[in-house]
């Protein structure tokens, strides 16, 4: 299962947990899962994210596939130029 961490900014609306352990293929499904298990997430989430997968950050992550092990930060979306 993949290790998924979420900012402190996120942990009220999960349940007062930042880590998880999530078995999914990709990004999606681990937000997907995510949300369906703590609805406030959702809203957070559609606001648009950043992930970093094994140390690497990612815009649009959705369809990244995770191995068993991944480590995935979940970042509000950022922004460079």
């Amino acid at each position: 299962m993949a290790k998924i961490i979420l900012p402190g900014s996120m942990r009220a609306a999960a349940g007062g947990r930042t880590e998880f352990e999530v078995d999914a293929p990709n990004v999606r499904q681990v937000l997907a899962q995510l949300s369906a298990e703590y609805p406030k997430l959702k809203p957070l989430f559609a606001r648009g994210l950043s992930v970093s997968v094994d140390n690497l950050i990612y815009r649009d992550a959705d369809l990244l596939p995770l191995a068993a092990n991944s480590e995935v930060y979940i970042l509000p979306y950022m922004q460079g130029g």
